[in-house]
C-alpha cells in the first residue's frame, strides 16, 4: 500500500505522504557502559556553538531503546542506502565515505561516489563539530532519495576522518539535519530547504513521532502532520531564534512548584533537539532539580536514583502559557538496582544569557513536535 500512495504521488502529484520510519538504538553512552567503558560527561550544547513532486510523505524511523531515532535515505545513482539520524539540532547531510579509513567508517556503510553517475565532487572541506563527537570531510553534490522523493543535485557532506569512539558504536551511518540554513556549516543548503525551495511539499514544515518504551512506529513526516499520532490540539510558540529549532520557556516547576529559575532572568531558552537523547538542563537549576528528585551523581556523571523508589515530581514546562509535563516514568530509567535521571546539566547559556534547556527525545516521546518553517513557529500535541 506504501508503495503504491508513493506510486500515485509520483505520476499525479496528489495528496500522498512522506513518511521516513524511523529506529530507536541505545545511546552512545549506555552502548560503552555495557562494553566496560565510562565515557566522561560532555556537555550536549557544546554543539551549538560552533525532481519529483510530492505534497507531503511520511519515513518511519526505527527505535530500539528509546534514545537515537534514524531512518534510511538513498544517495546516488544508482541508489546507495544508508541509515541517517534525522537531528533537529543541526542543519548539515552527510553519510560516512569510502575517503574515510577510521574504524567509525569502516565499521558502517560507505558511501562510494566512483559508483554514483550523478556524483559531483567540489574541494570544500568541513568540520562538524557534535556533542559527543565531531568529524571531517568533503562536500559534493549528488541525487537524494527520501522515501519514495527524489531531490537532484543535493549538496551533501562525506566523511574523511571520524576520529574516536563516538561514531564507532552508532548505528547510523550519517546525520540528516533539519534546523535552519543560518547555522549550516560551510553554506550549505540543508535538505529541507532545498525541497521548500523546490515546491516539493504540501506544507513548509515536518513533524515527529518518537514512540517510546520499545515500541515501533517512529516516523518523521515532510509536508504535513500525521493525526494518528498525536490527540488534541497542536499547542504553538514561536521561534526564538532562526539558528536551531529554539523556543522560550516562561517558568519551569517541580512537583507543581514553580521554581522562578525563568522568571527570574525574564524567561528561559530552549533548544528543541531530536538528536538529544536526554533533557539537558541549566546549571543553575541542577542542584535544586536533583534534591527534589533525590538523585546523587556518581563518578560517572550520571545521576542515580532507587528503583524502589516511586515518589517522583512530575516536571512542568510552561510554554506560551501552556503547561507541558514530562512523569518520572518519562525522565527516569533503569531496573533492578540501578536507575538513572535521564537530565543532565548544560553550563553554557542562551544568547542572552537567560537560562538554555535542551529537549531532547525524553520530551519528544511524550509530545509529538511540529517544525513550521513557513511560519516560523514550533507546535506540540500529546503523542499518542
Amino acid at each position: 500500500m506504501k508503495s503504491l500512495i508513493v506510486l500515485v504521488a509520483c505520476l499525479v502529484l496528489s495528496e500522498a505522504l512522506i513518511r521516513v520510519p524511523l529506529r530507536k538504538s541505545k545511546s552512545i553512552r549506555e552502548i560503552m557502559s555495557e562494553k566496560g567503558i565510562h565515557l566522561p560527561y560532555t556537555d550536549p550544547a557544546l554543539k551549538y556553538h560552533p525532481e519529483i513532486l510530492a505534497t507531503s510523505t511520511i519515513e518511519p524511523m526505527s527505535n530500539y531503546a528509546d534514545n537515537y531515532y534514524y531512518g534510511v535515505i538513498s544517495v546516488g545513482t544508482p541508489p546507495q542506502s544508508f541509515q541517517v539520524l534525522f537531528d533537529t539540532g543541526s542543519s548539515n547531510l552527510w553519510v560516512n565515505s569510502v575517503y574515510c579509513n577510521t574504524q567509525a567508517c569502516t565499521s558502517h556503510t560507505q558511501f562510494n561516489p566512483q559508483q554514483s553517475s550523478t556524483f559531483q565532487s567540489t574541494s570544500q572541506t568541513f568540520y562538524l563539530p557534535y556533542g559527543a563527537g565531531a568529524l571531517s570531510g568533503i562536500f559534493g553534490y549528488d541525487t537524494v532519495t527520501l522515501s519514495g522523493i527524489t531531490i537532484t543535485g543535493q549538496e551533501i557532506g562525506l566523511s574523511t576522518n571520524e576520529p574516536g569512539r563516538t561514531f564507532i558504536v552508532t548505528p547510523f551511518d550519517g546525520i540528516l539535519g533539519l534546523a535552519y540554513p543560518s547555522i549550516a556549516v560551510g553554506g550549505q543548503t540543508p535538505l529541507v530547504d532545498t525541497m521548500m525551495q523546490r515546491g516539493l511539499l504540501q506544507e513548509n514544515l515536518f513533524a515527529v513521532y518518537l514512540s517510546s518504551n520499545g515500541n515501533s512506529g517512529s516516523e518523521v513526516m515532510f509536508g504535513g502532520v500525521d493525526q494518528n499520532m498525536y490527540q488534541g490540539e497542536i499547542n504553538w510558540t514561536p521561534v526564538t531564534a532562526e539558528t536551531y529549532w529554539q523556543i522560550g520557556i516562561q517558568e519551569f516547576s517541580i512537583g507543581g512548584q514553580e521554581t522562578g529559575i525563568c522568571s527570574q532572568y525574564g524567561g528561559c531558552q530552549a533548544i528543541v533537539d531530536t538528536g538529544t537523547s536526554t533533557i539537558t538542563a541549566p546549571q543553575q537549576i541542577m542542584s535544586k532539580l536533583m534534591s527534589s528528585i533525590g538523585a546523587q551523581q556518581n563518578s560517572y556523571g550520571e545521576y542515580v536514583v532507587n528503583c524502589q523508589e516511586s515518589n517522583y515530581p512530575t516536571l512542568t514546562f510552561t510554554i506560551s502559557g501552556v503547561n507541558f509535563y514530562v512523569g518520572p516514568s518519562d525522565y527516569i530509567v533503569g531496573q533492578n538496582d540501578y536507575c538513572y535521571v535521564k537530565i543532565f546539566p548544560t553550563y553554557l547559556p542562551a544568547q542572552n544569557n537567560q537560562p538554555l534547556w535542551i529537549l531532547g527525545d525524553v520530551f519528544l516521546k511524550v509530545y509529538y513536535s511540529v517544525y513550521d518553517r513557513a511560519n516560523n513557529q514550533l507546535g506540540f500535541a500529546s503523542a499518542v
